[in-house]
């Protein structure tokens, strides 16, 4: 078998932070979120993926995951000239699956639960597709399955009066039938080629899709909400560990992951789960009383710099400097941005893209 990751997209929805990179590449708990799809396919025991890139920062994706080989697989890049859907993505590596049965995960998509026991039951199965679903609760914004008696019935795309609530995920398990219906596919109203009317076609052309139910966790990561919460869900689950250093008053309560080389001076609470990225310092200010509070539900990046500030429910991403008595709530801080002031002390909410700098 197979694996396809779908890489492409303009991330709309996150801009700024989609500005200079696609928005599979930001960081969710100290990690791009679409390498938790490379993880979950790898655990299946798929080695050969190609990865479906196009629109901002494609060469990022290249230059972080190479051929793939620190990562335990073979990596081969399929360019999408514009976003035509995610069927006509998956349609470009024909040649790639080359009549095997494949697995497709879409770049944004996070599941805490292996999918090992899907894989293995659609390799030895007549299907021709599997795919996975999940109760959500506000199903108008997901293609969305109707279900009977364990067979489905019908496959709608973001349907406005819902007749039920099991969402279509981003992950697919698939045989090379589905090119063909591809092939007799027409563009939705976007002028895509949805995967849902792809599914739904072959469903009415043979009844041969069968479907698994994801009851763990399982995110699209499509808006600043999205990723936020997938942040502290991932991080709750890490294990702890502590390879910095901290002074004797520092105050830690719940679970914590810090990075090797990274300094806590006093006068500093953190409240997990946190995690803190390598060669950060978290300090205190001279001659200010002001404790600097961290968490919960805080990932700060690689080499970054806080001192004197209270950080909640944010991501703080690799590179940055903290410097401020402001309250950040659910915010999201790219690269390389400073955040500084000395007087605020209000709650401010960020999304700042790369190499932002703010002075309040």
């Amino acid at each position: 078998m197979k694996g396809i990751i779908l890489h492409g997209g303009h991330g709309t929805r996150l801009r700024p932070l989609t500005h200079t990179g696609p928005k599979q590449l930001l960081p969710i708990a100290n990690k791009p979120m679409s390498q938790y799809c490379i993880e979950s396919i790898v655990d299946t025991g798929i080695t050969d993926i190609a990865i479906i890139i196009g629109g901002v920062g494609s060469n990022k994706v290249k230059e972080y995951y190479g051929n793939g080989e620190k990562f335990g697989v073979k990596i081969t890049y399929i360019e999408q000239d514009e976003p035509r859907g995610i069927a006509h993505a998956i349609r470009l590596c024909k040649e790639f699956i080359n009549n095997e049965k494949f697995l497709v995960f879409l770049g944004d998509n996070i599941i805490q639960k292996s999918i090992m026991d899907f894989v293995k039951s659609f390799q030895d199965s007549n299907y021709d597709a599997t795919i996975l679903l999940c109760e959500v609760d506000n199903p108008s914004q997901f293609g969305i399955a109707d279900v009977k008696n364990g067979k489905i019935l019908k496959i709608t795309e973001k349907p406005k009066n819902p007749i039920s609530n099991l969402a279509v995920t981003g992950i697919y398990l698939l045989t090379p039938t589905i090119f063909e219906i591809i092939d007799n596919l027409k563009p939705s109203w976007r002028d895509e080629l949805e995967i849902t009317d792809a599914l739904d076609n072959l469903l009415k052309q043979n009844n041969k899709i069968s479907y698994e139910k994801i009851t763990d966790y399982w995110k699209d990561t499509g808006t600043p909400d999205d990723i936020l919460h997938a942040n502290g869900e991932i991080i709750k689950n890490l294990e702890d560990s502590f390879e910095g250093e901290k002074d004797d008053t520092v105050e830690i309560d719940g679970k914590i992951i810090v990075g090797r080389g990274t300094r806590i001076e006093s006068n500093i609470k953190i409240t997990g789960p946190v995690i803190i990225g390598k060669n950060c310092k978290i300090l205190k200010r001279m001659n200010d009383a002001s404790q600097s509070i961290i968490g919960p539900n805080v990932s700060v990046g690689d080499n970054s710099i806080i001192t004197i500030s209270s950080i909640k429910n944010s991501i703080i991403m690799e590179n940055c400097i903290i410097d401020t008595t402001a309250k950040i709530r659910n915010s999201i801080v790219a690269s390389n941005s400073e955040i500084k002031n000395n007087k605020i002390n209000d709650d401010k909410i960020f999304m700042l893209g790369e190499g932002s700098k703010i002075s309040l």
